[in-house]
């Protein structure tokens, strides 16, 4: 042995799980559970785990949580579920010590999508759902789409419903209108800036020497309402005595910035004056179906996968998260059997993901009911959590997207790149129950340079790219815990968090 050169190990480049163990090289670990990799190249034991509420009562039984940029900090917004009484409840916790909620109490909300837009938050409740050997994540049934305003306050029904009832119509003091038969109504604005369609449609034949004056204008009673704007159509030769047949027009200068006060007195306007159309928002749904997904795109919000149509995308308005036409908000993706599980925007592409179909979309300036598809991939997907999260940016970093496919964890940048990341635990991941993978959620921590999985065994697997984001650079590692992993979430850049049943 004296003439023996010995084999220098200077770095541990984590788990192999590939082909046959003794193939393993040298610098890997076949069984690498609970460790670390510090940037000196060394290993150790991965850290434990702590509360991370200071509180009397922690929240417990966690299901999800989200990273939720407010107005003014990085907060998280987290579901618990209570399985005796299968019913989720959603709070808002701002920090260690301060919890809302619930803002949000579903029974059978067992998971839900989140959008955070502008300081509010979008929460679509949705749960799963058996058909066969087939699970489905689908918005629950006769649920819909909520925003909650980030203060603490509950979450609302987003959307805008319609007021009802009948206007009292006069001529007012001396002013102008063009002479004759107009149709009036008007238009609910919330706290958020969504707008209802026209409501309290009334006629009336209007007088050229005269303003219009409006009584008994309806209150919704809502207090989360805090305009009603006065909309009305150009004179109508005929009227046909069907309403919604015109087109509205928001009147200049005549909004009630109320929803007490039922007069709206002396308004004067030309037909040439009414330029902003509002008839659009006679097609849109007054309240949103639930989803299982949720992105922005365009400054759009994107929903998918309700509980009536698991192959269909509802496209909002540009700015307007709760407008969404049922006529020409829709894109129907090729139907297949299998739902949409995942939305996400990269490189001004919206690309739609089912568990193995990729598709894609792309905003053409006109109605997303045309926006033109492209097949992407017939063979990869992912699930309803299965692309990583990067801190409160949603899922894109850089130029790319972290997928976990059938295949494996793998970078997509408008196709998906080979070999994958998990190269190096193949095996590992093959092995993982493939009717479990909606299970799957993953966050990318550029900070300490890793990629966190929420496993169907329900433990993490962690990628560590400290050496670069490169197949045979990855350091993985499975973690385990006395509790099962559901969910994780980073909060304040570099804070991970992990949401179990306890």
């Amino acid at each position: 042995m004296r003439s023996h050169e010995p084999v220098v190990i200077d770095e541990f480049n984590g788990l192999w799980n590939r082909g046959d163990k003794e193939n393993a090289p040298m610098d890997h670990f076949t069984d690498c559970d609970n460790v670390k990799f510090p940037s000196d190249n060394s290993v150790g034991t991965r850290d434990g785990l702590g509360i991370s509420q200071t509180t009397g009562v922690p929240l417990s039984n966690i299901k999800r949580a989200y990273n939720f940029p407010t107005q003014t900090a990085n907060t998280l917004i987290v579901l618990a579920y209570d399985e005796a009484t299968d019913t989720g409840t959603i709070h808002h916790v701002v920090s260690p010590t301060v919890t809302f909620g619930p803002i949000l109490t579903i029974v059978g909300m067992t998971d839900f999508a989140f959008q955070p837009y502008n300081g509010r938050g979008y929460i679509s409740p949705f749960g799963t759902f058996v058909t066969g050997e087939l699970h489905i994540e689908k918005g629950l049934e006769n649920e819909k789409l909520y925003v909650y305003a980030g203060d603490g306050t509950a979450a609302r029904t987003a959307g805008g419903i319609p007021i009802t009832g009948a206007l009292t119509i006069a001529d007012g003091a001396a002013g102008f209108t063009d002479a004759g038969f107009h149709l009036f109504g008007f238009v609910t604005e919330s706290i958020s800036g969504a707008l209802s369609a026209p409501g309290a449609i009334t006629g009336f034949t209007t007088s050229a020497a005269n303003s219009v004056s409006f009584g008994t204008v309806p209150a919704t009673g809502n207090p989360l309402i805090v305009k009603r704007h006065l909309v009305a159509t150009k004179i109508i030769t005929s009227y046909n005595g069907d309403p919604t047949g015109y087109t509205f027009y928001f009147v200049a200068n005549a909004t009630i910035n109320n929803d007490t006060d039922a007069f709206l007195n002396n308004i004067s306007f030309f037909d040439a004056d009414l330029l902003d159309d509002a008839s659009h928002l006679l097609d849109n749904y007054p309240t949103i179906p639930a989803g299982a997904v949720l992105t922005l795109y365009h400054n759009r919000l994107c929903l998918a996968t309700t509980f009536t149509d698991i192959s269909l995308i509802l496209v909002s308005a540009a700015g307007e998260p709760e407008a969404i036409s049922q006529i020409d908000g829709l894109i129907i993706v090729p139907l297949d059997g299998n739902p949409i599980t995942n939305l996400q925007e990269l490189r001004d592409i919206l690309y739609v993901f089912k568990r193995s179909r990729t598709v894609s979309y792309v905003d053409n300036g006109d109605a997303p009911s045309s926006w033109p598809l492209v097949v992407v991939d017939n063979a990869l997907g992912t699930c309803v959590h299965g692309i990583a999260t990067v801190l409160d940016s949603g899922a894109a970093s850089v130029d790319y997207l972290i997928v976990c496919t059938f295949q494996g964890v793998t970078l997509f940048n408008g196709r998906y790149i080979t070999p994958e990341l998990s190269f190096k635990i193949e095996d590992y991941w093959r092995s993982l129950d493939r009717f479990s993978f909606r299970i799957i959620q993953v966050v990318n921590a550029p900070v300490q340079k890793e990629i966190y999985i929420v496993t169907p065994t329900k433990r993490l697997l962690v990628g560590n790219y400290a050496n670069g984001m490169d197949p045979k650079k990855m350091k993985w590692a499975p973690w385990s815990y006395r509790c099962f992993v559901n969910t994780v979430a980073i909060v304040n850049i570099d804070e991970i968090i992990i949401g179990a049943d306890i």
